[in-house]
């Protein structure tokens, strides 16, 4: 039987990387309506971030810092115990891609795609995810408790579907999803394992979460290609990975580590 207060997280110091993002911004929001502390981490501001701030006083702070800066994240640790305690929710949502906007080469085949972007990629998703749970997670544990969300994509399970780009192809331009996403998210996902098992009798959980796309007015050709490939007929809403994240921080996971729970409308089961 479930108490009532199993999802409470009023308790809860939660702390966002990329809360300048659409989705980081959306977490902030949710966990800050259910009476949560929130920190909210980038390395900017934006006018959403200082909104929260004007409206959450006293349980939103912004604190500016690179997740790719093992020294910055420890200075920013520092910050948040003294003002808040040790964080007791890490959700590691801090990611970089090559948007469809992107300079030819960002898109173009495997064979020709760029070694700095690469590197890019890799180290904000994963090496920044990687630092983010050696800093703020090795406080966790020596705290003896939290919950430690590590966002992952479809991507990081299966490979994108290249043919939901035909139609740039087919208008003349060379298009390909790039390779970088792929592997650092499915990189996410077995660092959730690893420190999953690592950390288990330190009273930190650790799982990830596998998203699908998220609506953000993209262009329609795009939205078309990808609402026919998808079981459920559409993009994400913005607000629609609020609840697992708040199942995955709060007790109502209590017995769940190591797990990779995926909310995508269909797309991996096809």
């Amino acid at each position: 039987m479930l108490a009532k207060n199993t999802f409470d997280v009023s308790n809860d110091i939660v702390l966002i990387t990329g809360t300048s993002g659409q989705l980081g911004n959306e977490y902030a929001s949710a966990f800050l309506m259910n009476g949560a502390k929130v920190i909210g981490l980038d390395v900017l501001s934006t006018a959403k971030c200082n909104s929260l701030q004007l409206q959450y006083p006293d349980t939103y702070w912004f604190c500016k810092s690179d997740v790719t800066n093992k020294r910055m994240l420890s200075k920013a640790l520092a910050q948040i115990t003294e003002r808040f305690g040790v964080p007791t929710v890490l959700i590691n949502n801090a990611a970089i891609d090559s948007p469809p906007s992107s300079p030819p080469e960002e898109n173009g085949p495997f064979e020709e795609y760029p070694e700095d972007s690469w590197d890019q990629v890799i180290d904000v998703n994963l090496k920044g995810t990687y630092l983010s749970c050696q800093v703020f997670g090795s406080a966790m544990a020596k705290a003896g408790k939290g919950s430690i969300i590590n966002v992952s994509s479809i991507y990081g399970i299966v490979s994108p579907d290249q043919s939901i780009y035909d139609f740039r192809r087919k208008r003349g331009e060379v298009f390909f999803k790039p390779v970088a996403y792929s592997a650092s998210k499915s990189g996410v996902i077995n660092l959730t394992r690893y420190l999953a098992a690592y950390w288990a009798k330190s009273g930190v959980r650790v799982n990830s979460l596998t998203i699908a796309g998220v609506f953000n007015n993209q262009e329609k050709d795009f939205l078309t290609a990808y609402c026919d490939r998808i079981p459920i007929g559409r993009m994400a809403n913005r607000d629609e990975y609020n609840g697992p994240m708040l199942f995955l921080a709060s007790e109502a996971s209590s017995y769940m580590t190591g797990s990779n729970l995926i909310i995508d409308g269909g797309w991996t089961a096809i």
